[in-house]
Order: structure tokens, then sequence, then C-alpha cells
């Protein structure tokens, strides 16, 4: 069987991945988090791809609390960009494929069109930085990888729609930004467009979310609507919010590359958000 390395096993992407590959008779997930691999520590990465042999490996792994980023910023380097450097170089070393999870936030969030794999980029937060400092290692330590950058992510873990559910059992309104724009994204499809480029040779950079988009506050209401809570959404200004870190106030990425190359698509994020919710019993 061709073996797989996950590091951030644990993550909504991690178990999404394991779900979709339990019972797989061609591949073997050798799962890691934090507990079994230091993905910061180049030593330990390179002895467990030496002793795996993998046939790919998949990070998972991110330092992914954005306002967090601002002040712990040796940790976040070290995990959103050091480590997949060293994942990279190990990668290379073994000849594994490299598949990297990337974000929405490496680039600035100006556009009022959606963003694709050929604009540039201008992350104007440190959790973006660093993340872009990521893809720039995998591109040159790596020979054979697949970066793809997805945004506003929910699966099995913490995240926005069990935050708003969790919120809505105490409150009859909630306050949720109007003036950020992206695409929900689905951890199970953003498993499906990892297997889906796994036995390929089309490599590169490839942009990762559900078709269509909306803001935070729609994201919201769609969420309330579906589990029939009654809540409703005030829908105010990222000023407002006041958070510490700036985050992109456009934030839709074009699955280009998929397309122009396979023709892959994603479900449209109403369809993705229906489906999880049902499988969740929510």
């Amino acid at each position: 069987m061709k073996k797989i390395i996950v590091t951030g096993c644990n993550g909504q992407l991690g178990r999404a991945v394991n779900k979709l590959y339990e019972g797989n008779r061609e591949y073997e997930l050798v799962n890691t988090d934090v507990a079994e691999l230091d993905i910061t520590n180049v030593d330990a990465v390179l002895k467990l791809a030496r002793e795996v042999k993998p046939y790919a490996i998949l990070n998972c792994a991110a330092y992914t609390n954005v306002d967090k980023c601002e002040t712990d910023i040796d940790a976040c380097t070290r995990i959103n960009a050091i480590g997949p450097r060293n994942l990279a170089i190990a990668s290379t070393e073994v000849g594994a494929k490299l598949i990297h999870i990337s974000t929405d936030y490496v680039f600035e969030g100006v556009h009022d069109t959606p963003y694709t794999e050929f604009d540039p980029t201008g992350p104007v937060s440190m959790y973006g930085k660093t993340k872009l400092a990521g893809e720039h290692f995998v591109k040159d330590f790596a020979k054979n990888y697949f970066i793809i950058r997805t945004a506003w992510l929910y699966g099995d873990g913490k995240n926005f729609v069990r935050t708003m559910l969790n919120l809505a059992k105490d409150h009859d309104t909630i306050s949720v930004v109007r003036d950020q724009v992206g695409s929900p994204t689905s951890a199970a499809e953003l498993a499906n467009a990892i297997a889906y480029l796994l036995p390929t040779d089309n490599y590169g950079l490839f942009h990762g979310t559900c078709e269509g988009s909306c803001a935070w506050s729609d994201f919201a209401t769609e969420i309330f609507r579906l589990a029939k809570t009654g809540t409703k959404v005030n829908a105010i200004t990222t000023e407002e919010y006041n958070s510490p870190a700036k985050r992109p106030a456009y934030s839709i990425l074009e699955n280009y590359m998929l397309k122009l190359t396979g023709g892959y698509t994603f479900a449209d994020w109403h369809d993705a958000i229906r489906t999880y919710m049902e499988e969740e019993g929510f």
C-alpha cells in the first residue's frame, strides 16, 4: 500500500481526509499531530520520512488563530513557514509528493473579482504573511508539490458553524460581520479535491473552495435557517467587530487551475453546508 504521512491529523481537514480514506485498499495513512511529530524540527521530519518512505506527505498542520498570530509571531512563523519548508525538504529527499494547504489570507482582499492563482499576493496579517512564506518554501524545496489555497473551512472540530449554533442556544440575536465576503468551504469537499489531485502529476498551485460566495452574516443566516433556530443576525461592520488582526474584506477565490487543467469543480457552498449539517445532525 502507498503510505501518506498526514500532519495535523486531528484538525478539521485531517479528520475529513481520514474519513474519506477509511477502508481504502490503495493508501495507508500515517497520522501525526503535534504529539507525534514536530514539523518545526527538520531532523524529526526527516527521520519519520526516512522510516515511512511515503508516497505522499499531506500537510494539514497550521497555526490558525489569526488574532493570536499578531503577537505570537515566532511560533506562528515556525509552524506556518518553517514547518512546510521542512516537509518540502523531506518530500524531495524520499521522493514523495507534497500536498500543502494554504489560505485566502495570502491576498490583500481589495479585489472586486475572484482571485485566481495568477493574481499577485499581498497579505495584511501575520497569519497571511507566514502562510505565504510557507508557500514560497514549498516551491523552493519540494520537487513534486500541490499547494491548495482554501478558505472559511468547516468540518469536524471547532469552526464558525459550531460557534454560531452554540451562541444561538443563549442568544436571540447575534452580531456577525457583513463586509467580509468569501466562500464557506466544507472540509469534506476539500478532502475530495485532495484525493482527486493526489494520484496525478498535475503539480502546482491551486485554489480550492466551494462554489459561490457570501458575507459572514449571510453564512450565519443560512446556518440558522437550516438549523431552524429562529435566531436573528445583526449584520455589523468589521470596524464595529474590532478584532486585533486585519482580515481581507474580499476573500473570494476562483478555482481557476482546477477548472483549466481537469474540469474539477467543488460543490456549491449552499449544498455543502446543508450536507454537513444533515450529517452532523444539526
